[in-house]
């Protein structure tokens, strides 16, 4: 079961890097709000069919939920705003290797911590050198990135 997640998470890296690249474009034509606007509304029917025909819980339980768990609303929209604005302007892989970063600083704090009922696994020198290939990753990306758009221009 643990390869299916490895691979579940490979295909969502993938998805995730196509819907950066063609939102970035839509967004060029469509607005950067209105294309974020157009991803949430296609997703909530989409996944609207899924709970008609698959769904197994009760979605009115979300009415019961803590306060705080109801903000991952706003963080995903944020998430996507801000993606649909970067790719343009970067590119699809720094874009997302600035994700990725984010999601690594984010999950270190929040796994030394124990945030959110999560294990408690402190930060240490591997972690820690793991970020900083991470963001060495990002300077390379970027600078040539930057190179490609003077080249052109």
């Amino acid at each position: 079961m643990a390869i299916a997640m490895v691979i579940f998470t490979l295909i969502g890296g993938i998805v995730l890097s196509a819907q950066s690249s063609v939102n970035g474009t839509l967004s060029r034509k469509a607005g950067t709000i209105e294309t974020t606007l157009f991803t949430f509304i296609t997703g909530t029917l989409f996944l609207a069919l899924i709970i008609l025909f698959f769904g197994q819980g009760n979605i009115l339980a979300i009415m019961e939920a803590p306060k705080w768990q109801l903000s991952a609303v706003f963080l995903g929209v944020a998430y996507l705003l801000l993606t649909v604005i970067a790719v343009p302007r970067i590119g699809v892989i720094a874009t997302n290797i600035g994700t990725i970063i984010g999601q690594l600083i984010t999950g270190m704090i929040i796994d030394h911590f124990g945030w959110f009922g999560g294990l408690e696994i402190h930060i240490d020198g591997k972690r820690l050198a793991a970020l900083a290939f991470m963001l060495l990753a990002l300077y390379f990306v970027y600078k040539s990135n930057k190179r490609v758009k003077e080249e052109r221009a």
